[in-house]
């Protein structure tokens, strides 16, 4: 039987499989990754693909989501669900989780609403808000509640630090006074068994009444709680008691409600552990620049500009690869070291890749095919030298292959027969190939045997390639010929070694005359590729420059138009004021004839008057359409008015191109009296065009008063960093960033002043305590910077 694992690990699948995972976040969606398995259906297969392709598609778009720090909290959740009480750090961890299920609910929501393969996950997340505030906000670390987790809780607190502010008071008198100091160790106030002690020498315990509760390592300090105090102790110590007891309520409500939304967490953690995953393959494909492959059953494999997603993308040339199409058997030849086995594992790589729904490293148009088993046989250790086991080895794994191989089977088998005497490999090498071609596999094999070569001119459905070889350099560069047979190029190779000419030329000698007729005939194609590469080089540089060519001529007509466009513009504004200089010097020398025309009686003056009249119209109307033409279109566009002209009607003259007013009904002649600014005239209706009248704006009411925004309101953020401040420092700085907040109006500001001792820390509180536009504050909270940070709000 065939191990398929083998075949993942052969193909260096396992490999792709850990960089995967090291591109997810939580354990459950790494472990996917590691545990990723091909597909055999193609509707599996392009469903997987569909998903990778939108996460891609919306992270290239929208950004990645952001993944905060969260692991699987099943176990803790279902003994909540029970009714057990989960420690702080376990509500903090599944606080966690409902912050990363509502971040990939509140992303999607941002995204397009258009839909995508991902959306059914998505639509499973119930994100629960008010529950993750409500533990972040009861919670402080793993190791403290907030003050705030209770109304009860803070009574108690502010009791506890009235009772030791005050023992702090007595005690502090007491070693302060003279007759007490001399009694005492050190003028210090310390804690013993949770209660206030003093240091007292051991040869003085008698002078300063109260209980013993410790003795020094040397036994010269015995601390004593004065009996002063002892009450207030007590009081203390029943305060904490309570405390013990409102923080056991407080877990214990917490971890019920945990329980009451169990299921839906549990679910929801599920779909983002697995949407995880597929932003980790679009991460992936965005760091191999991958593609979406086209997805068949039908055997065919068509790769373009393919590379091996392991080697440096920068020391490989791009290929072409297909197989299944055209031929069933690719027989790649050439040169050790020349990159045959990176080509056959390309094939196999890349299938597996597709079929566990990864994009994969081609150009856009390649196609691969769904395969129900892929059996390799690859050997990674090549050497001079290979005992009768090697070749043993391989024949074994080969008939285990010749056993499971059938027409859904992709076979690659490198160096195929080689191990064992020349002839015989050869002629095994075909046999082998011939039986797994009638099952029907799609096979991929490597060879150096020269009857492999023409075994593939000479038998249908089956195509040479070989891989192509920089002698110079002695590199491959991963590039696939297809249909040119490969060169062993071992003497080439030997000379630029350095191996002395007498011996490559007598080794020549020793080549069978068919043999060297052959290697002369791939030496012949090979040279006819290369110039035809070259001949293919240069005309696709003379195209490119073509190309150009004609870019820069188009954008040189374009720019062309514009400014010709421009000139005429100018030109048609330059004569339109001529005619309207014109038409107001026509206008008042109309005006005046037709003065002289209501003065003088005469019939034959009246006649030339009118005459004159005309002329000048007409004389202005071949001006209009001189110094823009478009107006002479404008007359032959036919044009009906909807309804008839009635005084007030705004009105545009066609040939004056202005608007202007009706101040008179049309005459029997079909003129209308229209205003245009200063100038009263009549025009033709035909000459007139209706204009909508304009919506007259809302008025506001009364007086207006606009917010103008001072600058200090744009550039206040929210939060300030005082970290490496001295106390002086720091408050005037606060005291400066509050005012400027005032008048920007924040209302909630951040102060970071960081963990360290606490001196920056207390007095910014306590400067806090008493400022006058402060309302409350409150030390962070776990994701907020916790006691490295105050939150503020200004009243």
């Amino acid at each position: 039987m065939y191990n398929f694992e083998r075949s993942i690990k052969t193909l260096e699948m396992d490999k792709i499989r850990r960089m995967l995972s090291e591109k997810a976040n939580c354990d459950d969606s790494k472990q996917m990754a590691i545990e990723l398995m091909p597909s055999k259906d193609v509707f599996a297969v392009k469903a997987l693909m569909q998903k990778t392709s939108d996460a891609y598609s919306l992270t290239a778009k929208y950004g990645a989501p952001s993944v905060y720090r969260f692991k699987n909290c099943d176990e803790q959740i279902k003994r909540a669900q029970k009714g057990s009480n989960l420690s702080l750090r376990e509500l903090l961890d599944i606080a966690a989780v409902l912050k990363n299920i509502r971040g990939f609910a509140d992303w999607r929501k941002r995204c397009e609403n258009t839909h995508c393969a991902l959306d059914d996950l998505f639509g499973l997340l119930r994100p629960n808000k008010s529950l993750e505030e409500l533990i972040t906000s009861c919670i402080i670390s793993e190791d403290e509640l907030a003050d705030t987790a209770s109304d009860e809780l803070y009574q108690i607190r502010r009791k506890i630090t009235s009772s030791q502010q005050k023992i702090r008071e007595r005690l502090d008198q007491m070693i302060k006074s003279p007759s007490t100091q001399k009694y005492l160790q050190e003028p210090i106030i310390t804690m013993r068994n949770d209660r206030f002690v003093v240091p007292v020498k051991i040869e003085c315990r008698g002078e300063i009444k109260g209980l013993v509760h410790d003795t020094s390592s040397s036994g010269a300090t015995v601390f004593v709680e004065p009996l002063a105090v002892v009450e207030a102790n007590n009081e203390i110590r029943i305060l904490k008691a309570k405390e013990e007891q409102e923080i056991e309520r407080i877990i214990y409500a917490l971890s019920a409600k945990v329980g009451e939304y169990a299921d839906e967490i549990m679910s929801s953690y599920q779909c983002v552990a697995e949407l995880d995953l597929y932003f980790a393959k679009a991460a992936l494909a965005a760091s191999m620049k991958a593609s979406v492959p086209n997805i068949s059953d039908n055997g065919c494999i068509e790769l373009k500009k393919a590379r091996h997603p392991l080697i440096d993308k920068d020391k490989v040339i791009p290929t072409d690869i297909s197989l299944g199409k055209d031929f069933d058997v690719l027989v790649i030849t050439g040169p050790n070291t020349g990159g045959k086995t990176v080509s056959i594992k390309t094939i196999g790589l890349l299938t597996l890749m597709a079929c566990c729904g990864l994009m994969i490293p081609v150009q856009d148009g390649s196609t691969i095919s769904v395969f129900d088993k892929v059996l390799v046989d690859i050997g990674d250790e090549q050497s001079i030298e290979q005992s009768l086991s090697t070749f043993s080895s391989h024949m074994t794994n080969i008939i285990s292959i010749l056993k499971a191989a059938d027409n859904k089977s992709l076979v690659l088998i490198d160096e195929l027969g080689a191990g064992t005497d020349p002839v015989e490999g050869a002629a095994l090498a075909v046999a082998i190939i011939e039986k797994l071609a009638q099952q029907g596999a799609k096979i991929g094999a490597t060879t150096h045997y020269a009857e492999m070569k023409m075994y593939a001119l000479t038998t249908e459905r089956v195509m040479n390639a070989s891989c192509e070889f920089d002698v110079e350099s002695l590199r491959p560069t991963y590039k696939l010929l297809m249909g040119i047979p490969g060169k062993s190029n071992a003497f080439a190779i030997s000379r630029r070694l350095g191996m002395q000419d007498d011996i490559i030329e007598r080794a020549k000698d020793h080549i069978s005359t068919d043999n060297a007729r052959f290697e002369d005939v791939v030496s012949q194609l090979e040279e006819a590729r290369q110039n035809l590469e070259l001949e293919k080089n240069k005309a696709s540089s003379l195209k490119e420059r073509e190309r150009k060519a004609r870019m820069e001529f188009n954008t040189y007509k374009q720019r062309m138009e514009n400014q010709i466009n421009k000139e005429l513009e100018a030109a048609q504004n330059q004569a339109r004021t001529i005619v309207e200089r014109t038409r107001a010097q026509a206008e008042k020398l109309l005006q005046e004839l037709d003065e002289m025309r209501r003065q003088k009686e005469a019939e034959n003056f009246s006649k030339l008057v009118q005459g004159a009249k005309s002329g000048v119209k007409s004389g202005m109307k071949e001006l209009d359409k001189t110094a823009n033409p478009i107006i002479a279109q404008r007359e032959d566009e036919e044009y009906v008015l909807p309804r008839p002209l009635q005084k007030g009607d705004t009105v545009h003259i066609v040939d004056l191109n202005e608007d202007g007013v009706v101040i008179a009904a049309p005459d029997n002649n079909g003129n209308v009296m229209v205003q245009a600014g200063i100038i009263k005239t009549k025009v033709p209706v035909s000459k007139l065009r209706l204009k909508d009248k304009p919506k007259p704006k809302n008025k506001p009411q009364g007086n207006v008063t606009k917010k103008v925004r001072g600058k200090a309101e744009r550039e206040v953020r929210s939060e300030v960093d005082l970290r490496g401040c001295t106390v002086e420092e720091g408050i005037m700085i606060l005291d400066q960033y509050i005012d400027n907040c005032v008048l920007s109006g924040v209302t909630t500001i951040t102060i970071i002043h960081g963990k360290g001792t606490g001196v920056l820390r207390t007095a910014i509180q306590q400067h806090l305590r008493s400022h006058p536009n402060i309302r409350t504050f409150r030390v962070g909270v776990f994701g907020e910077g916790e006691n490295g940070v105050t939150i503020a709000e200004i009243k």
